[in-house]
């Protein structure tokens, strides 16, 4: 999917630049298993750079031109790119980007791609994620039941939810899954972000939700079909369970952050309430790093330290 603004870039950049940039989102894709989402978003911020250097420069960049960037070059770059619409955050991931695509080039073409590489993102405050309160998801959930009056579709809505905290997915995880998936087993094998394989267990509510809205769903049901339908029968979208939970977070006078994926934080932070092991945590949610679950989870140092010290093998 491209759009008018990525349509415009592309005139600007050379044929030979456009190759390269084609071949390494094909190699994000397909040997990293980038989700496309983030390929689209990597189109865009790279599209942009390379068509910001063609003006810069007086002329369409050949790939050696890109070789000889340099960090005046970067800067230049980054002051016309930040504006009102790309604050810090947004700033920050179109250099990553543009980096991770310059450590591909220079390793291809043979060049020092040093200038690129060592320009800084600008400092912004990362939002550290909200999970909410035990009794606040299990209102969320009774809320959104009550929020249609389809029947089909309140059971629809409260399965999603419920798998997204019952089982720690991700919204995207949950609406991937198929008619074949059901019913639930008692655990799912999901394929998450680069490809990264995880077995998380199915919670019997989470299998009694998901029951209850099969039973009730009005459209034809098929293994290679979605399991969580749209009204008219396509597969649901994200914008649908974020509009349902938004409803029901204004009935509630829960905060903005009470989102779908802040249900997943919540599984994670009320497992390691209960004594989950914060590393087994990791693993149900598909992190590669323990920093990531530390985040998911709101827990502060000390309590990250409690864990640590109980759990190695030096701390008897």
């Amino acid at each position: 999917m491209r759009g008018p603004d990525q349509d415009a870039d592309s005139g600007l950049i050379s044929p030979a630049a456009r190759d390269a940039l084609q071949t390494w989102l094909s190699h994000q894709r397909s040997l990293k298993g980038v989700a496309e989402n983030t390929i689209i978003a990597y189109q865009g911020d790279v599209a942009g750079f390379l068509a910001f250097m063609s003006v810069h420069k007086g002329g369409t960049q050949g790939l050696a031109p890109l070789s000889r960037i340099t960090i005046s070059d970067m800067r230049s770059w980054m002051a016309h790119t930040r504006g009102p619409a790309v604050g810090p955050r947004s700033m920050a991931r179109k250099l990553s980007a543009v980096k991770a695509f310059y450590r591909w080039l220079a390793e291809r073409e043979g060049f020092e791609p040093t200038a690129v590489l060592s320009t800084r993102a600008p400092k912004f405050t990362k939002k550290l994620p909200r999970p909410l309160a035990v009794d606040a998801a299990h209102a969320l959930i009774d809320c959104v039941e009550l929020q249609s009056d389809r029947p089909w579709v309140a059971a629809r809505d409260v399965a999603v939810l419920t798998l997204l905290w019952g089982c720690g997915l991700r919204i995207s995880e949950a609406l991937s899954l198929l008619g074949r998936d059901a019913p639930l087993p008692e655990a799912l094998h999901m394929k998450g972000k680069g490809g990264k394989e995880r077995v998380v267990p199915v919670l019997p509510a989470a299998r009694d939700a998901v029951d209850a809205y099969v039973r009730l769903c009005p459209h034809p049901k098929g293994d290679d079909l979605p399991l969580f339908r749209a009204i008219r029968g396509g597969a649901l979208g994200q914008r649908a369970i974020a509009k349902v939970m938004a409803d029901a977070r204004m009935q509630l006078g829960l905060p903005a952050t009470a989102t779908p994926h802040a249900m997943r934080h919540s599984f994670a932070t009320h497992l390691l309430d209960a004594g989950g092991d914060l590393r087994a945590i990791q693993e149900l949610l598909g992190h590669a790093s323990l920093s990531t679950t530390q985040a998911y989870t709101a827990v502060d140092t000390a309590r990250l330290m409690e864990v640590y010290n109980r759990a190695h093998p030096k701390a008897g």
